[in-house]
């Protein structure tokens, strides 16, 4: 189905002004800058599994669109919130301070979180 697939990191902007601003330490930003990002996304009907590896550390988030979900963010913190499913193509999501936006285009995947007026694009192909 649609988004099932994996992906492999292509490009990122604002990486670091959007880590920072997250609150996550400069020693992982350094590390995590440079590092191979992989997403696996497995899409049943309404429910996903997404699982993003990068480096060593793997984060893994499942849910159903439009039902509660407690989704683990890039700090490791836990939120419960809601995706939501625009179009055929489009998962929307907000997690506390973050705009989070996953757009199909093809066989593009472009993640583009944003906080403030920092906006992180992080743009994957499938693989």
């Amino acid at each position: 189905m649609g988004f099932t697939g994996k992906y492999e990191l292509e490009s990122q902007t604002n990486f670091e002004p959007f880590m920072k601003a997250i609150g996550l330490p400069d020693d992982l930003i350094q590390k995590g800058k440079d590092a191979k990002s992989i997403a696996e996304i497995e899409q049943n009907n309404k429910t996903f599994k997404v699982t993003v590896t990068t480096g060593s550390k793997v984060l893994t988030n499942e849910f159903t669109v439009g039902e509660e979900a407690e989704i683990e963010t890039l700090t490791g913190e836990k939120v419960k919130t809601v995706v939501h499913l625009e179009g055929d193509n489009k998962l929307v999501v907000n997690l506390k301070t973050v705009k989070s936006v996953t757009e199909l285009s093809g066989d593009t995947l472009i993640s583009t979180m944003t906080i403030g007026d920092i906006v992180f694009k992080r743009i994957s192909k499938r693989v």
